[in-house]
């Protein structure tokens, strides 16, 4: 009979270096094994004894999927299983942490990050007060708000208002403020610590902060928070916003994902252009904010304009929660709209590090 039997193996040919067929005797395949494992043993120590404190890192040192899920199917499995299975975190959520490690990167001196619109209407102050949540959890530094609307903003009306003062006040009394308990005084905090300076709306006030004053602002909230975010008005002439502009690291420019609104945050990015503000165009980042499922207007092609343009663009979701103009909190948010409030932080903090440098201020 030419062909071998169902379960037998040919032997190998004499002077074959191919692998054997033949099965290997149980002891033989055990000794075997153990040697492979010594010279692992022996592989695995003189790798160890080269290792310098640099070399202890998470991925040399902790075993596979030791960190479980914290969502998603993943997380009930583990938790239905006492710990026994561990699939470790899925797709989305190891992006989500590559995204809060981003937003975690280090600041020389202080960031001053302006958020603006030359639209009403658009979510420019909602841009900045969710940024300014997910700043402030996620990062372990101090992180505050200021409203530079000079026309009554909203966005101290958007947290519980701890304090009646503004900044107004803050720059009255500027000579007393010696050290971060004195400057607390003025700030309304959230429950994510995002601080908020709020600005004036008393009808009695008959002219607005001008440049020099929020220069001394600014210059002020820089000796105690490493994160600034600056809300300002609609009008790019006015002399507060112009004072604002000439003291920022970077710029986040807000639009509606509308005709118009995409129309008018390009005319700014012009504007800036051509008066001495190239470097903020770079390092912008584009947010089309309120976006829904379906739309006449072509975002994609939107999208793409400001994306070879600006460092990065962002789409944020509509969100019922945040239609309401009241206090908003983050933990209110669908998912979708928190993750994506988390890609504008990440491509934010991801320009500290490209221009940290010039954060570093004498």
């Amino acid at each position: 009979m030419s062909e071998a039997r169902s379960g037998e193996t040919r032997p190998r040919a004499p002077g074959s270096s191919g692998p054997t067929d033949e099965p290997d005797d149980p002891l033989r395949l055990a000794t075997r094994l153990e040697r492979l494992a010594d010279r692992r043993d022996e592989h695995d120590a003189l790798s160890v004894s080269w290792m310098t404190a640099a070399d202890f890192t998470d991925e040399r040192i902790l075993r596979a999927g030791a960190r479980p899920p914290s969502r998603g199917w993943r997380r009930a499995l583990y938790r239905g299983t006492f710990g026994a299975l561990n699939l470790g975190p899925g797709r989305a959520e190891l992006r989500e942490r590559a995204m809060a490690a981003r937003v975690r990167a280090p600041v020389s001196g202080s960031r001053r990050i302006m958020v603006l619109s030359r639209k009403g209407g658009v979510g420019k102050t909602t841009t900045t007060l969710m940024l300014g949540h997910t700043f402030a959890r996620g990062r372990g530094d101090r992180v505050v708000a200021l409203d530079g609307n000079p026309d009554a903003g909203s966005l101290a009306y958007r947290v519980r208002r701890e304090s009646a003062h503004t900044i107004t006040d803050v720059l009255k009394d500027a000579a007393r403020i010696q050290r971060y308990a004195d400057i607390r005084r003025y700030t309304s905090q959230a429950a994510t610590r995002l601080e908020i300076v709020a600005s004036d709306d008393d009808p009695r006030i008959t002219h607005a902060l001008g440049e020099d004053d929020y220069h001394n602002a600014i210059e002020l909230l820089d000796r105690y928070y490493n994160v600034i975010l600056l809300d300002t008005g609609t009008g790019i002439l006015d002399g507060g916003t112009q004072g604002i502009l000439k003291e920022a690291d970077q710029i986040v420019v807000v639009m509606a994902p509308a005709l118009d609104g995409a129309r008018v945050a390009a005319s700014t990015l012009d504007w800036l252009e051509s008066h001495g503000f190239e470097r903020l165009v770079a390092s912008a980042v584009a947010v089309i904010n309120g976006v829904r499922r379906h739309s006449l207007v072509d975002v994609e092609r939107i999208e793409r304009h400001f994306s070879q343009r600006c460092a990065a663009t962002v789409r944020i979701p509509f969100d019922p929660h945040l239609a309401a103009g009241a206090e908003s909190s983050p933990f209110e948010l669908r998912r979708a709209t928190r993750d994506a409030y988390l890609q504008l932080a990440a491509d934010v903090a991801d320009e500290f590090a490209r221009s940290g440098h010039a954060a570093v201020r004498l």
